[in-house]
């Protein structure tokens, strides 16, 4: 038996358009042999429609697409992902195609409801296996965290019945280190049941979400046969050959897939690309405005949106006041012209001098304080917005997780935008991907100078970050144990970091959701972003201890 696992980029309520890729897949397969195509975790309609789920109609249209896409595909079994209608549900189920007609469904019964997940505000779950014969391989069919939980699993499948292969959907979206975590979780399954595995997973970005595609085959032993390709589309095709003794054999066929090792830091790279370049073409944007100041975090989002959306498709702008050095003036429009993008200058003095003297009518107001340095991050603000409004570009923020975390960032001026690309990206790693760029392009893209430089806002003279905040080593270390390991300020004081700091830090943690609420989505790339990940009260006196 032939088997492909077609993993491609669904968009979320676009159940017409993934019905067409669908279809693609399916006669691309069924030309090459294959006697069966699996598609990811809710495929036909996008994941995670999330509150899609509560329309009647959105269900039905699911329904109604699996049909159609069964009658079309009589020359190859189909295994397809959607969200199904049903008086005791919805389900999150899978169809089993074949004959031109829906075989089969199963329903997940696992219902993850942590991190980014909320199924069990939607779907009923299931409680019965399914085990289908194709070409005399019986496959047992399941979806996603049906595989993380094995206790639940074998409750399902040791029930007497041969399997010689199991097939996993899903939808398991990216963050840094899932994908060894994934592997692991996949070979344990392949050795429990004592059969090989097929895994399709979901690949593209759906707001705040990247899905890494990477579906792969693992062998009995546990051990991974070959690996899709990351962050793209891609179709991945094996033979499976019961044995009456034994455990099935999987071959895989085509072109060699070596399994190469994983790098880190040019998965994150990859996430933030693809990321995006989905949010803003899914959401019906091609060109996008980044106010390019000549630091490290503007000019890395530069470098992420043009190969993201091509030089052609990004404009950066930057815009002056007198406490911009000729510096990082000059290396903001050197990094422009690095990356090949259109670059222009709007200098703010003049309209930082006219809303100084209005201000100025108001007691109290001066122009020595912090609301006069924020000024000119809200008039910049405003710049970009209005010509977003008037040349219909997205605005692209700045702000990485570190700033976003203490919020080191002022509300309605760098905030303003329409997504934030490195928002999840800690300080420290913004260097790194920094070097990145620049060793992948085999030449300087973002100078130098600007790696080198000490990180300013300039909203004032001789500004530093340091001036406010803790070293970034010492930071982003804090910042991952209080809110990506949920660590007490007891526990990280325990482990020899200053206690001062760190209450400081977590305190200013904790003072400012109220910007992290009101700022724009942005791509997920560690255990736990600000966002659907985390979801504290704005209103909280609680402090930990």
């Amino acid at each position: 038996m032939r088997i492909a696992l077609g993993q491609f980029n669904a968009a979320v309520g676009d159940i017409e358009g993934n019905i067409a890729a669908m279809r693609t897949f399916a006669r691309r397969a069924a030309a090459g042999g294959c006697d069966l195509i699996v598609f990811p975790e809710m495929s036909v309609c996008g994941y995670p429609p999330e509150d899609l789920l509560l329309k009647k109609h959105f269900l039905r249209a699911n329904q109604e697409a699996v049909d159609s896409l069964a009658a079309e595909c009589t020359d190859i079994a189909v295994v397809a992902g959607f969200a199904q209608p049903h008086p005791q549900g919805p389900f999150n189920a899978l169809a089993f195609i074949r004959n031109g007609r829906v075989e089969a469904c199963y329903r997940k019964c696992v219902l993850p409801n942590y991190a980014v997940f909320d199924e069990k505000r939607y779907f009923e779950a299931g409680g019965e296996s399914l085990v289908v014969d194709v070409r005399g391989v019986r496959i047992a069919l399941t979806i996603c965290e049906d595989l993380w939980r094995l206790d639940m699993l074998a409750g399902l499948l040791d029930n007497g019945t041969q399997k010689d292969l199991i097939i996993n959907i899903s939808a398991s979206p990216f963050h840094l280190g899932k994908i060894t975590d994934r592997q692991t979780m996949l070979g344990s399954c392949a050795k429990r049941f004592g059969c090989p595995t097929a895994y399709c997973n979901l690949v593209g970005g759906q707001d705040e979400l990247v899905f890494d595609g990477r579906s792969m085959f693992v062998d009995a032993g546990g051990n991974i046969l070959c690996r899709a390709e990351e962050f793209q589309e891609d179709m991945l095709v094996a033979d499976v050959e019961p044995s009456g003794r034994g455990p099935a054999t999987v071959q895989c066929v085509g072109a060699t897939r070596t399994l190469q090792p994983f790098d880190p830091v040019g998965e994150v790279y990859a996430a933030l690309v693809l990321g995006t370049r989905d949010y803003v073409g899914k959401n019906g944007f091609q060109k996008v405005l980044i106010g390019l100041s000549g630091g490290i975090d503007s000019s890395l989002t530069a470098a992420i949106a043009v190969d993201a959306l091509g030089a052609d498709n990004v404009v950066g702008v930057t815009m002056p006041s007198r406490f911009n050095t000729a510096k990082t003036r000059g290396d903001a429009q050197k990094t422009a012209e690095n990356l090949g993008m259109a670059f222009h200058t709007v200098p703010i003095e003049d309209i930082l001098a006219a809303f100084n003297g209005t201000l100025s009518r108001m007691e109290g107001w001066d122009s020595k304080g912090i609301a006069y340095e924020n000024l000119q991050s809200r008039i910049r603000g405003t710049l970009l917005m209005s010509l977003s409004n008037q040349l219909s570009y997205l605005v692209l923020t700045t702000g990485n997780k570190s700033e976003t975390a203490v919020g080191y960032s002022t509300l309605y001026g760098d905030t303003a935008g329409g997504f934030a690309v490195i928002k999840d990206v800690p300080k420290t790693m913004v260097y790194t991907l920094s070097a990145y760029v620049n060793a992948k392009a085999g030449r300087e893209i973002i100078p130098e100078s600007v790696i080198r430089r000490a990180p300013s806002a300039e909203l004032r003279p001789d500004q530093r970050d340091s001036d406010s905040l803790p070293d970034y080593d010492l930071l982003d270390r804090i910042l991952k144990g209080y809110i990506e390991e949920d660590r007490s300020t007891a526990e990280l004081i325990a482990e020899g970091l200053d206690a001062q700091t760190v209450k400081r830090v977590a305190r200013l943690v904790d003072l400012n959701e109220y910007k992290r609420r009101q700022s724009p989505p942005g791509v997920r790339i560690t255990p736990k972003a600000f966002g659907k990940d985390r979801r504290m009260p704005i209103t909280n006196h609680y402090r930990s201890q």
